[in-house]
């Protein structure tokens, strides 16, 4: 038998979602007026570009319409083909790991097998990838869980413009999908490189994100919004975690 308090939880929970609903409703409606392109979208990718304007219907219709514009023109066959990024393909960095206990799929990328190459290829490859990936979310999860590798990441792997253009797209054209990142076994040569990055990255994506660097003297820390710890123990701890959950992080897709 429900409690009281359970019942007051449930009203709210009620409202909100009436009023969600509202709102996705007035914002299709005027993104479809603008372009007719976006009905094929479902009410679950309204709502997520919603959230990621704090429910304000007006720049969340800003940020639609630039999606279904680019949508149109950077997949204009719906996906992109393996044929399209054969040389990303080669580099052998990107794998998916099972779920984790949240449900999330998640993603394995290896730093130390990327080299810069052709921009357009490997915004091709972003898509890519973040199209692969959202595949396989299950019907009552629209986040997933990235495991960034850095072990072994030096100058060799550097490609600022690369990066940029990968947060670029992944925050403008795929919101409210990154449910975490956890970059591990980090070099503190890359912190050079992410005080060049951070400043690009917002602030919900930010809330996602955890590093663990190669050293080990001191506890968790707060720096720039982003949580990191410096402990071995800690870092060990977790990775053994997901190991027991998704099988050797090296493993390649199955």
């Amino acid at each position: 038998m429900e409690t009281e308090a359970e019942r007051d939880q449930h009203e709210t929970e009620s409202e909100t979602n009436q009023q969600q609903s509202k709102l996705v409703a007035e914002l299709r409606a005027s993104v479809q007026a603008q372009h007719p392109a976006a009905k094929e979208l479902d009410d679950s990718t309204f709502r997520r570009f919603l959230q990621a304007r704090n429910l304000n219907v007006e720049k969340a219709s800003a940020m639609m319409l630039k999606y279904v514009k680019w949508r149109k023109e950077a997949v204009p066959n719906g996906f992109i083909s393996d044929t399209e990024v054969p040389n990303q393909i080669a580099q052998n960095k990107f794998f998916t790991q099972g779920f984790d206990r949240a449900g999330r799929p998640i993603v394995v990328l290896l730093g130390v097998k990327h080299f810069k190459g052709e921009i357009e290829e490997f915004k091709r490859f972003s898509v890519y990838c973040l199209d692969r990936v959202c595949a396989r979310l299950p019907s009552d999860q629209e986040k997933f869980l990235c495991i960034s590798d850095l072990k072994g990441w030096g100058y060799s792997n550097l490609d600022i413009r690369g990066y940029l253009a990968a947060l670029d797209i992944m925050q403008n054209y795929y919101p409210e999908r990154l449910g975490k990142v956890l970059l591990i076994n980090v070099p503190f040569v890359f912190m050079k490189i992410w005080k060049i990055i951070s400043p690009f990255i917002d602030k919900n994506t930010k809330k996602s994100l955890y590093i663990w660097w190669e050293a080990a003297p001191h506890p968790c820390r707060q720096v720039e919004g982003v949580e990191y710890s410096l402990s071995f123990r800690k870092r060990q701890k977790i990775l053994l975690k997901l190991e027991n959950k998704c099988g050797n992080l090296d493993m390649k897709e199955k």
